[in-house]
């Protein structure tokens, strides 16, 4: 998958993430949630970019794991909210659930490539 390809699935998951915050019922911990799941998931796209301009090889692998680290914020956010049971629609939910798992993995993958390969010039 090349960078443009991943940058796609980043836009087409934020895409997921807003249908599924939009349809999530009106109660404190729902909006809480819904919240929280908007920033977390729509930022991994926005941060992407951050990504494709580090200054470093360094400034790379601070941001694929600042890209990370939102990946695992929203995966957790769209469990709780499953288990809960805070949403209308659950193959939504259980779509953006498994998307987030690959996400994690290229992510994962990327940033260990990323360190191994950080002792040859950028």
């Amino acid at each position: 998958m090349n960078k443009h390809e991943l940058e796609e699935r980043l836009i087409s998951f934020a895409v997921l993430i807003i249908e599924i915050a939009e349809t999530i019922p009106d109660s404190k911990a729902a909006s809480y949630l819904a919240s929280q799941l908007l920033r977390s998931g729509t930022s991994l796209a926005l941060n992407y970019g951050g990504v494709q301009s580090g200054e470093s090889r360094k400034d790379f692998i601070h941001k694929i794991k600042i890209v990370l680290k939102e990946l695992r914020e929203t995966q957790i956010c769209k469990k709780i909210m499953h288990r809960s049971k805070l949403f209308t629609n659950e193959g939504k939910v259980v779509s953006a659930i498994k998307e987030s798992d690959e996400l994690i993995s290229i992510f994962v993958k990327s940033a260990e490539t990323a360190q191994k390969n950080a002792t040859k010039p950028y």
